[in-house]
């Protein structure tokens, strides 16, 4: 039988949480949040002495898919032992006595970005119920489309939550299920569930992982010193020196316990649609998402990007650091030189003093800084992943006419963003959407360039190897170009709510 947690998650202080608070209101803004988001990553390890430690670097190579929280669970010797805070990773997880307080040969951990739920730490991850069989912790990349909804039934059946996510959920229904096998109680919990949802969980005998059904978001198996690892992307493996063993399959489960791995196909067979954006934005450049290279995707999306909207210029110019590869793949295609234009100051953050208005208005340039001696007189193409709002664009393109460049040419390496995200990114709703709202001229007067372009629909599936999208079966989930959702949209269809996240606090009120 497990034990509860170890009290070390539960020990915030007033004075303690204010500094959590405070990791976060010093965070740089985020540009009028004129930026795509992830929700979490993900990362387990079964078997090894070193558990805790091996998790906590994983998820220091996971940083980038969420910065506001981080957590570890770790299991020994019939107890579960937790550490969750606010901030990035190495703000709490790098110190020894953390690692310490998380003994066992089995963990999972967490990074956030909040989509459901407010940036509190009850809400952080991994979370940790004790069921009747015993404790459990999840944590969970993506977000259930009917999340809100099954949270209403929960309650009215009698369960009592404890936080504002929806992968409590997860927890609930596994503890009302009727089975009487750990796997099939979870398994019947799946079912339940609509979304996306890449999962790694902990009991006290098992290590074990889903991906939905369609393979919406990332989640790949490793192997270090003969121990199982599983983890949203391979970058998590690298840095521990662990070995890339496959994919974990759309809607497959996969349980690691002391007889060795089992692997649960519960769900009918349908095509996978993984999410675009992995490839666009998410995903790390060395990462090796569905069998291709993040990094050399980027430079196709480039040079097909090049190849449709190609303008005389005499310089690319990246923003950076998303936009590199694809300024790469422009710059080739085209054979126009690559120049760094624009020079990204990496320590701008929670260094930085806390940022008053007046500082807020000079925007991007705490940030980004024009490299004067390669754009002036210059006629420049930049390079971009991605537009959502439209503001960061406006101010970049200001930078570079006032370091004097003589025109500027704007290029979007994905298409126009027209129609919001409901699988664990963060975007406004379609009236926050610049694309959703505006005609290409518009957006580029609004921006101010001389011209704008973005990657078309099937531009994009080319750069994948593809001939095109096929709309009757798309390859990819592409929604937020398309308003083609693969998945039923229960809580959206059932509420008001402005079409984004869904608040789980304000809607269950």
């Amino acid at each position: 039988m497990d034990a509860m947690p170890s009290s070390s998650d539960d020990a915030a202080t007033p004075a303690s949480d204010a500094r959590d608070q405070h990791i976060l209101d010093d965070t740089v803004f985020d540009t009028d949040g004129d930026t795509l988001r992830e929700e979490c990553g993900v990362f387990g390890i079964f078997g090894h002495p070193d558990a805790a430690a091996i998790t906590a670097l994983g998820l220091h190579a996971l940083q980038h898919r969420g910065q506001e929280a981080a957590g570890i669970v770790s299991f020994d010797n019939g107890r579960f032992h937790s550490e969750r805070r606010l901030g990035l990773v190495g703000d709490t997880f790098s110190r020894a006595d953390v690692i310490a307080r998380l003994p066992g040969n089995s963990a999972i951990g967490h990074v956030r970005y909040s989509t459901t739920g407010e940036t509190i730490l009850r809400n952080v991850q991994p979370l940790f119920a004790e069921l009747n069989a015993g404790g459990f912790a999840v944590g969970h990349n993506g977000n259930l489309t009917n999340g809100l909804t099954l949270r209403r039934e929960l309650i009215r059946s009698g369960a009592i939550m404890q936080s504002t996510t929806d992968t409590e959920v997860i927890l609930h229904l596994v503890a009302h299920s009727k089975k009487t096998r750990f796997i099939e109680r979870f398994i019947e919990s799946l079912r339940a569930l609509e979304g996306a949802y890449s999962l790694v969980s902990l009991t006290n005998k098992k290590l074990v992982g889903a991906r939905d059904p369609l393979g919406i978001r990332p989640l790949v198996l490793g192997e270090l010193d003969g121990c199982p690892i599983l983890a949203s992307e391979t970058c998590a493996l690298d840095i521990i020196g662990a070995r890339y063993v496959r994919d974990v399959e759309p809607g497959e489960v996969i349980v690691f316990d002391r007889h060795g791995v089992t692997s649960h196909k519960p769900f009918p067979p349908q095509p996978a649609r993984p999410c675009i954006f992995e490839y666009i934005y998410f995903a790390r450049p060395d990462s090796i998402v569905g069998g291709r290279s993040v990094y050399d995707v980027r430079k196709a999306f480039g040079a097909q990007l090049a190849l449709e909207s190609h303008v005389e210029s005499d310089v690319v110019v990246p923003v950076p650091d998303s936009g590199v590869p694809a300024a790469i793949g422009y710059s080739r295609q085209s054979g126009v030189p690559f120049e760094l234009g624009i020079i990204r100051n990496h320590y701008v953050g929670r260094t930085f003093i806390q940022p008053t208005q007046s500082v807020r208005e000079l925007g991007v340039r705490m940030k980004h800084s024009a490299n004067r001696a390669a754009i002036e007189g210059k006629r420049i193409v930049l390079i971009d992943d991605s537009l959502v709002r439209g503001t960061t664009s406006k101010k970049i393109v200001k930078m570079m006419r006032d370091a004097g460049a003589r025109e500027v040419h704007f290029r979007i390496a994905s298409p126009p963003i027209t129609h919001p995200d409901y699988y664990g990114i963060d975007t406004p709703d379609r009236a926050g959407l610049l694309a959703a709202t505006h005609s290409l001229d518009e957006m580029r007067d609004l921006i101010g360039a001389d011209t704008l372009a973005f990657l078309s629909v099937d531009g994009i599936y080319r750069a994948m190897g593809e001939p095109g999208r096929d709309p009757a079966l798309p390859k990819f989930t592409d929604h937020c170009f398309t308003g083609d959702y693969p998945t039923g949209l229960t809580d959206l269809n059932q509420t008001e709510a402005t079409p984004r996240q869904l608040s789980l606090l304000a809607e269950a009120s």
